[in-house]
């Protein structure tokens, strides 16, 4: 949403209606809970046809917050509230179709994924698991997360696993949410991606060099999805 469509978004918001039904009927108990904290309702009422309402703030607990010695040294930015339901806010997403609560709660998978990891028994050979399964969400240029590693502070497997996630996330076929791409829209995707310093450009030259793409996908993909790719068109020259 641009600024001119929250604008107009704002605007809508303030046409008003008459509710004589409570909005207590047929909520969760959580919700109805938040409802009575604003007092007793009475009826009728007249209300916004869009609002950001105080029961729709569900406050983060001292058990959903960082410690402030967090060991794990995770850098990332922990919004103030656990979600948002306001409907103006949801409704004015500048980018993409998620709240900052929501990506964050999307995001948070690594972390706990580094934290679960650390707390067992690794045998030697597994020693360098956690940062292996815990990189695959950070970017070359540091922008990642949840720990804004550079590349050169991270191992070549943890670099390799991220570029091992991101394809078999655009070309898997099992995902109620979406299609899987074809592997010519994987590939040139994931250019772009090298091209912005997100993935290891070397690594992915060596991904498309050695056809270790095409084997994948002659293994798990749908054979609707293989199409023509020129490996030329995305390799350093």
């Amino acid at each position: 949403m641009d600024l001119d469509r929250v604008s107009r978004l704002k605007k809508i918001a303030e046409r008003t209606w008459v509710r004589t039904l409570s909005d207590r009927l047929g909520v969760s108990q959580a919700e109805r809970k938040r409802k009575d904290m604003e007092g007793l309702e009475v009826l009728p009422i007249l209300e916004n046809v869009l609002a950001d309402k105080a029961d729709h703030i569900i406050t983060r607990g001292t058990h959903d917050r960082l410690p402030s010695d967090c060991r794990w040294q995770f850098r990332i930015e922990v919004p103030e509230n656990l979600y948002n339901r306001g409907e103006i806010y949801n409704l004015s997403i500048k980018s993409g179709t998620l709240s900052e609560e929501e990506r964050y709660k999307i995001n948070e998978h690594i972390m706990q994924t580094i934290i679960m990891l650390s707390g067992l028994p690794l045998p030697r050979h597994l020693r360098n698991i956690v940062e292996i399964a815990g990189g695959h969400h950070e970017k070359m240029d540091g922008s990642g997360y949840p720990r804004r590693l550079k590349r050169e502070e991270m191992s070549w497997t943890a670099r390799m696993m991220a570029i091992a996630d991101i394809f078999e996330a655009l070309t898997a076929g099992d995902r109620p949410y979406k299609q899987g791409k074809t592997l010519s829209e994987a590939i040139h995707i994931m250019s772009l991606m090298k091209k912005n310093q997100h993935i290891d450009p070397d690594l992915f030259d060596l991904f498309l060099r050695t056809g270790i793409y095409s084997e994948y996908a002659h293994s798990y993909m749908d054979p609707s999805q293989i199409d023509e790719v020129n490996i030329n068109d995305y390799l350093y020259k």
